[in-house]
């Protein structure tokens, strides 16, 4: 199946729970696994705004609290800081946020994280899952995206799980990402931005211009005027 096919089905038919916003199936738990507080939101925020909007369950489970994050602040203040403001993005979305307890700049692939990481996922129970594409310019993407995937070896009954990408004002942090998978979130732009923008302590007028410029040129492809890509990490593990 191509692009071309993808968008004559719907740009939503690919995924779990969104071929109808409205429709009276069975409602999913999606958990989205993301580095740092603002890369949910950046890599699939209107898509997590269309999965609440159809009434399922979304967690928003951030790796780190991103401690790092705020120059001239202390680990403490900046965790503070961010975990405040992911909690605004929670309420705009209408998911819950979550921690995993890892250490901004410090995150550590290891057995001990991983059993750990798994533990927390497996409670989470998820129908789907998204996470960081895995080959990624900053390490605790790429961490974050091991584990996700780790947990989902772990999980008996598997979920879905896509990838999806992260870029920066100043160029791609995911690299090589091959979607085959096109939503269109043109009705979820706006509360996409408006979750972006909740994390003012990370100055998202400075780069959210770049992701409006990526959902423009995504959504292109499926003609539609803004859109998130996704890329399966196992066709066959839509179980649901």
């Amino acid at each position: 199946m191509n692009r071309r096919d993808f968008a004559m089905l719907g740009p939503a038919a690919a995924l779990p729970g969104l071929a109808e916003d409205a429709g009276g199936g069975r409602k999913l738990k999606v958990v989205v696994v993301g580095a740092h507080p603002d890369d949910p939101e950046c890599g699939c925020g209107g898509v997590i705004a269309r999965y609440t909007g159809a009434g399922h369950t979304v967690s928003i489970v951030y790796f780190t609290r991103g401690e790092a994050g705020i120059s001239g602040k202390t680990h403490a203040e900046a965790a503070a800081i961010r975990t405040a403001e992911a909690g605004r993005v929670a309420k705009i979305l209408g998911a819950c946020a979550v921690f995993a307890g890892q250490i901004d700049g410090a995150t550590e692939v290891n057995k001990a994280r991983y059993a750990e990481f798994d533990k927390l996922m497996a409670c989470e129970a998820p129908d789907v899952m998204f996470a960081h594409w895995p080959l990624d310019t900053h390490a605790d993407h790429c961490a974050a995206s091991l584990a996700a995937y780790h947990a989902w070896l772990a999980m008996r009954r598997k979920p879905a799980l896509y990838f999806f990408e992260v870029m920066t004002n100043s160029g791609r942090q995911t690299q090589q990402f091959t979607p085959s998978i096109f939503v269109d979130i043109t009705a979820a732009a706006a509360r996409k931005r408006a979750a972006i923008y909740a994390h003012a302590s990370q100055d998202p007028a400075s780069y959210y211009p770049a992701h409006e410029q990526l959902a423009r040129s995504r959504g292109m492809e499926i003609r539609c005027r803004y859109a998130e890509a996704f890329a399966p990490a196992w066709r066959e593990s839509l179980a649901i």
